[in-house]
């Protein structure tokens, strides 16, 4: 973790020992707790923000700031704001991703599948095609990094959204879903998630996210890997629990 003084400098707040962010009116509070000492280090944090909120004249929405707690066995601590305790929430929507505190990303899996049933009036493919691509397809890999399905049926949910489009061209009605794509030059939409996730982790590799991946892998010093490991990566265990809100968010 970066030193306190770097981590709240962007932001004009001093002294802030946890991670913060800002995006809009949105501020983010997150760090790992897993000792009394860090759940008090939170709370700290909570009061500079106050302090710093009063000295700008500015007040943030006590109704809209929430805690979110991530993690198995999660002591769910308590917070305060304003001398009001922060209330939890079981999922937050943030930048357009619904994360729960079950890391399950089935509910944002179905809200991204479901806000794409629209009905056109051409079936051409120089039509649908191009509004796919750049209208609906660019929605269903989103933030894809955060949210890839780890159910089938949730991949099939997502899959199914792709099918129903290439279905409705002209003339591809009848042939298999494998043939649309090799009609239309696509690849199903697992195949677009495993290249990207290729994609990011040879860039990591290669040290293109040297300052914000820092301790997300460790390389193994064995050539023996399992399956599921990636050239001898293996990725740390989290546990960690976060407090959000719109005009806060705050996690541990």
């Amino acid at each position: 973790m970066e030193p306190s003084d770097a981590t709240g400098s962007s932001t004009g707040i001093c002294g802030i020992e946890r991670t913060l962010s800002k995006f809009a009116n949105d501020t983010k509070l997150c760090g790992m707790v897993n000792t009394l000492e860090r759940r008090d280090a939170i709370q700290r944090d909570l009061d500079r923000l106050e302090r710093w909120a009063h000295a700008n004249f500015m007040k943030f929405n006590q109704a809209k700031c929430k805690v979110l707690h991530l993690g198995h066995g999660n002591p769910k601590h308590k917070y305060r704001s304003s001398g009001e305790c922060i209330d939890s929430s079981p999922e937050e929507k943030d930048l357009g991703a619904l994360v729960d505190e079950k890391l399950n990303m089935s509910q944002q899996c179905a809200l991204a599948a479901n806000n794409h049933k629209r009905s056109m009036a051409s079936r051409a493919r120089e039509v649908i095609l191009p509004l796919y691509s750049a209208l609906v397809r660019l929605h269903l890999q989103y933030s894809i990094q955060l949210w890839s399905p780890q159910h089938r049926k949730d991949m099939d949910l997502l899959e199914r959204v792709q099918r129903r489009a290439t279905k409705m061209i002209r003339g591809l009605e009848h042939l298999s879903y494998e043939d649309r794509l090799r009609e239309l030059g696509l690849f199903s939409l697992e195949k677009r998630r495993l290249q990207g996730d290729l994609i990011a982790a040879f860039q990591y590799l290669k040290g293109a996210y040297s300052r914000d991946g820092e301790g997300l892998f460790i390389r193994e010093c064995s050539d023996r890997t399992r399956a599921l490991d990636l050239n001898g990566l293996s990725q740390h265990k989290l546990n960690n629990e976060s407090c959000t809100e719109e005009n806060r968010l705050v996690m541990e």
